[in-house]
């Protein structure tokens, strides 16, 4: 069996839909929140290489990269402010951090 251009949409399509299912399920929690963004993230990535694979072009290879480096630099922020934040408020409940000021 050979895989082709739309069982990788499809696999995108899946991982997308988790993605939004994570984001709308559960809106209580921080971590889960910024792992439901990263799989938004990385069905899109999955696109571009599946296109770019299908194209025979690299460029959509070579941009994932570079989406890849500006995600794990989110990821690594959103990590600090999350660990700052259970420093200060000892919660990472997003309903509890409406009385942050700024």
């Amino acid at each position: 069996m050979e895989l082709t251009l739309s069982h990788f949409l499809v696999l995108g399509a899946i991982l997308f839909a988790i993605g939004v299912f994570g984001i709308f399920l559960n809106r209580r929690n921080l971590i889960v929140l910024l792992m439901s963004i990263e799989l938004i993230l990385l069905s899109a990535n999955m696109n571009f290489v599946a296109f770019s694979s299908w194209s025979g072009d690299l460029a959509g290879q070579v941009f994932v990269f570079f989406i890849l480096t500006v995600a794990a630099a989110e990821a690594a922020i959103g990590l600090a402010i999350l660990v700052l934040l259970f420093r200060n408020m000892n919660t990472i409940n997003v309903e509890d951090l409406d009385h942050l000021k700024g």
